[in-house]
């Protein structure tokens, strides 16, 4: 997860949250709100983990709403260890700022945003498209969805959510 700031053209502010799995390369939600913290992102977690199931770790950067005590709960009460990057290492997580990149200039510069739904609608679709029709040459070129598919067990016992700046 990392989190990509944009606006409504009423000037007020948009924060989004795509949530990227490194092994499938899945986009499994992008949450958009005008604030997102701790809490929000610990629920958007669960809600996940119920169809994913949990990770054995979560990366993340250093932001306030990762080193939260309600994401701390979260991970202990779940037994999911967080691994924090290091303070201004983006290349840490490069696969997350690669989706960044792309979520950036194709979906958040693409569109002018006139209400949070709206933003949630598109950013809907872009999820949408990039889990089932943008093959991936790490995944042998076929997409996230695929390769999900394709690989189920191996995701059950392993998955790896990736979470930073």
């Amino acid at each position: 997860m990392d989190f990509l700031q944009d606006a409504l053209h009423s000037g007020r502010k948009l924060k989004f949250l795509p949530v990227i799995d490194i092994y499938t390369k899945e986009c499994f939600r992008i949450e958009a709100d005008t604030a997102i913290g701790g809490a929000r992102v610990a629920e958007v977690l669960s809600q996940i983990a119920a169809f994913r199931g949990l990770p054995e770790h979560i990366v993340v950067d250093n932001g306030p709403e990762f080193i939260s005590n309600a994401m701390d709960a979260w991970a202990y009460e779940r037994g999911v260890k967080l691994h924090f990057i290091r303070t201004g290492t983006p290349v840490d997580n490069a696969y997350m700022e690669s989706f960044n990149g792309k979520f950036r200039d194709e979906c958040l510069n693409e569109h002018w945003f006139v209400s949070i739904g709206h933003a949630r609608d598109i950013a809907e679709e872009f999820r949408i498209d990039y889990n089932n029709e943008r093959p991936h040459s790490s995944l042998n070129n076929l997409t996230p969805a695929e390769f999900a598919r394709l690989h189920q067990e191996k995701i059950s016992c392993d998955t790896l959510i990736m979470i930073g700046a």
